[in-house]
């Protein structure tokens, strides 16, 4: 099977823009710079993706998110998904079927990936090692404006 592509969710969403717009697919809930940017590197290389979301998890681009909301992985928030709840979506979605992972997130969201895609043959972090959002969003940019996939295998430094 092919890659499948985990992009963050993002703080910044459509009811900040227009709070009466109601129940939103996932894919155009979302509307922050890096998640702008990440969702057009994955339409521009993969056919599979998701975005992860602190409150929702796994959501698929036609997914959707009922409202707006303010949750991020925070270590002992109780408003946050579980990994067990995770992991139930990755089976309940067909998730699990894809065996290599592509992230396109910075290192706080790491244990909670590897935890829920234990039993994938690789997981990879194109984006680790960077020094921050912007150097993460110039990334992004490079790659889509120079149609060049990012080295999935930069390292952690």
């Amino acid at each position: 099977m092919s890659q499948l592509c985990i992009i963050p969710c993002g703080k910044k969403k459509i009811w900040d823009k227009i709070p009466d717009v109601g129940p939103t697919k996932a894919k155009n809930a979302y509307i922050g710079v890096l998640h702008s940017l990440c969702r057009q590197y994955v339409e521009l290389y993969f056919d599979n993706w998701v975005i992860i979301s602190g409150k929702h998890g796994l959501l698929l681009p036609g997914d959707m998110v009922p409202g707006n909301y303010d949750v991020t992985f925070r270590p002992n928030d109780p408003d946050v998904i579980t990994i067990d709840v995770l992991r139930y979506q990755l089976r309940e979605k067909g998730l699990g079927l894809f065996r290599d992972i592509v992230v396109l997130t910075g290192k706080k969201y790491q244990p909670i990936i590897n935890q829920t895609f234990h039993e994938a043959d690789s997981i990879q972090y194109p984006l680790l090692g960077t020094r921050g959002i912007g150097e993460m969003q110039g990334l992004l940019k490079n790659s889509i404006e120079n149609n060049q996939a990012l080295h999935a295998g930069r390292k952690e430094f």
